[in-house]
This record gives C-alpha cells, structure tokens and sequence, in this order.
C-alpha cells in the first residue's frame, strides 16, 4: 500500500490478518470448550474434537499458504474446469459406496478414514466460475436479460443437487452469494430483482412443500410451543444465551453442552460462546467477522481500479460468503432465522468448512498483493528501479 514497498514482498492486510487469526484461536477455544462433554461421555476421549479440528487448521494453512502463492490468473484460466469439478462434487455424494448419509441427509462422502463435505468446495468452484463468467461476458451481462440469467440457470442446477442431499442451508448461502456477484458485476436491476424474485418464491416453496422444513420452520416461530420437540434445540441455544448475560459464565462453564444442546460444538457453537463469554465476548467475535467482511468488500473497489476485474469480484463473491453464512449461523442460535444446519466459520467444528475457509482467506491474501503491486505508487517505484 505505501510506496517504498518493494515489489519482491508479498503484501498482507494486517486487519484482515487479525481478524481471521482472532477467529481461529476464538475457534480452537470453544470447539474444545464445545465438545469436551459429548467427546469424554461417547468415546471416552475429552479432546477427540479438538485434536481432529486442529489437524484441518493445519492442513486449511497449508492450503491458504498455498492459494496466496498462486497467481489469480491461474484460477481465472482455470474457471472452466471448476464448473466441472462443483457438478463431480455435488453429485458425488449420490454414488453407492462413496455417499455417506448422516441424520437422514447424503452431505458426505467416505474416503475412507476421512469425511468429506462437497458442498463446501462445490460453492467455492462455482464462485470462482461466476467471477470469470462476469468479466468474460461482462457487456452480455450487463446489457441484456439472458446474460443475467444464463449463470442462474447454472445455479439453480447445483441448488437443486444441493436440495436432493438436502441442504437447504447451502442452496441458501450459493444463491445469495451469486446473485451478489451478478449484481455487483453490472446485471441490469430488473434481471436481478426477477431472479430474487424467483429465488425467493423457490425457496418458500421448497420449505413449505416438506413436512420436516414445515415443522422447522414453525418450531422457529414459537419454540416454546413445542420446547421438547420442534422446539427442543432452539429453546435450548435461547435458554444458553440468556443464561450467558453480559459477561458470561466463565470459559469452559457452560451449563447447555452437557449434552441439553445439540450439535453445541458444530451448528450452535455461538450458544456455548454467548454462555460462556457473555455478550461481551460474542460481540467481539461479531466485530472480528465484520472486520473480516469489510476488509474483503473493500479489497473490490481498489481492484477494479487498478484494472483487476475478476480480483474484484472474486474478493466480493468471498466477503459475501462469509457475511451471508455467519449471519445465517448467528441468526439460527438467536431465533431470528429458521434453523437451517450452517456451520459458523472458523469457529465451528467442521473439517471441510474450515479448511475451505482458510484456503478462501488465502485468496484474499493472494488479491490483496496483486491489487497492492498494481497500484500506481508501486508501479512508478518498481519502474524507477528499472523493473518492469
């Protein structure tokens, strides 16, 4: 960002930077805090969890160190066999022998003594596709309907895969990130409002079509109609929080992971952390991933003006993401939103989710250094020192 930086140094946003280290270290703390109960009572290991969650912080840095290293000309070139690799991913967990069903859904896939679940790079595939599509077809896109809604099209395809699984939680998160995307990479108003429009209508009527959603969706309307059914879990994340108060209970006190929560490690981890640290703590996490969030929308603007279009967007596409996910996840624990089974990122026990978030935050590194290299400042000096 300063002049003096020389072009052979790799540029990292510092706020970026500690906001995600805040969160992982916030998320090592409460998986163990979290799991600690339903680990020693089940399999008689206390740090089960906590022990696989660091093994997938190791490996998602490995894969952030990675993805920061390789340019994002290679991802964009590349956009095409991504498609490809989301539909093999989507579709894989429907293959006898390799889908793993869980609590009735087919989200994994067993390879074997490891668990995998596609969904999670399946939208990161499609999102880096999406941001290629916009700059490639940038003026169909921006001038006419079908270009609007031709990679809709696309992303109904893989909702649908993702709702035969089901996950309607994130069918959810990929439509709302890529109607992001084509609304920030020029659509015309009236296409993005028609397919909102659409989106939001298929969603309603997908929730109401299913017996199970219908009574999720009712459970979270009045929980305390049906607290030991419908109900059960979400009247039990209420009642942590409320237990929590300002300052909390004290780390590792939790009353509601002594197995009254359940998935308190996974989906409700914020309940535990609200509990536990209060609403202090849990607004301090809330501004670690605002500050994640805006330090990734505002890398958009200074991309686009230093002529990297598809860095523009993809760092959009990846603050929408996490924006869209952790506020789901925050509202399901707080009963503002129906529960849809979102993990929250960095924070919540998933292997998948978290070492896909850290390779997503290691392309946020690696658009940072470009943007930054390419600024004008930097250009004149690399220029000065005779380099091209």
């Amino acid at each position: 960002m300063n002049a003096h930086i020389a072009d052979d140094h790799f540029n990292v946003d510092p706020w970026l930077l500690t906001a995600a280290t805040g969160l992982l270290v916030f998320g090592t703390i409460m998986v163990s805090s979290a799991s600690i109960s339903l680990a020693d009572g089940s399999l008689g290991q206390p740090h089960f969890f906590l022990s696989r969650h660091l093994v997938a912080v190791a490996i998602g840095c490995v894969g952030a160190f990675a993805a920061a290293k390789i340019p994002c000309e290679v991802w964009y070139r590349l956009s095409g066999l991504f498609l490809l690799a989301a539909f093999a991913l989507l579709a894989s967990v429907f293959i006898p022998g390799l889908g793993h069903t869980v609590n009735g859904s087919a989200r994994w896939l067993s390879l074997g003594p490891l668990s995998l679940q596609p969904s999670d790079p399946a939208r990161v595939c499609l999102m880096i596709y999406l941001c290629s599509y916009v700059v490639r077809h940038h003026e169909r896109v921006r001038d006419t309907l079908w270009g609007f809604i031709g990679p809709m099209v696309i992303v109904a395809l893989a909702c649908a895969l993702l709702l035969a699984e089901p996950d309607f939680g994130a069918a959810a998160v990929l439509t709302a990130t890529s109607l992001g995307i084509l609304f920030i990479g020029g659509a015309r108003l009236s296409g993005f409002l028609f397919c909102f429009v659409v989106a939001a209508v298929s969603m309603s009527a997908l929730a109401m079509s299913s017996d199970y959603r219908l009574q999720r969706l009712l459970g979270f309307l009045d929980p305390w109609a049906d607290p030991f059914g419908s109900g059960y879990q979400l009247t039990q994340s209420l009642i942590a929080i409320g237990h929590g108060g300002w300052l909390g209970v004290g780390l590792g006190e939790s009353v509601q992971k002594m197995l009254y929560l359940p998935e308190a490690h996974t989906d409700f981890v914020f309940a535990v952390l609200y509990e536990e640290l209060g609403f202090l703590g849990s607004s301090l996490a809330i501004v670690l991933y605002g500050v994640l969030v805006v330090r990734a929308l505002a890398i958009g603007p200074r991309a686009h003006a230093v002529g990297l279009p598809f860095q523009a967007l993809l760092s959009s596409a990846i603050g929408l993401t996490l924006g869209i996910q952790a506020f789901i996840n925050i509202g399901v624990n707080t009963g503002l939103l129906p529960t849809k089974g979102l993990t929250l990122p960095l924070m919540s026990y998933g292997r998948t989710s978290v070492v896909i978030t850290l390779v997503c935050l290691g392309l946020l590194v690696r658009i940072h250094h470009e943007v930054v290299a390419a600024s004008p400042e930097v250009v004149r000096a690399r220029r000065k020192r005779g380099r091209p």
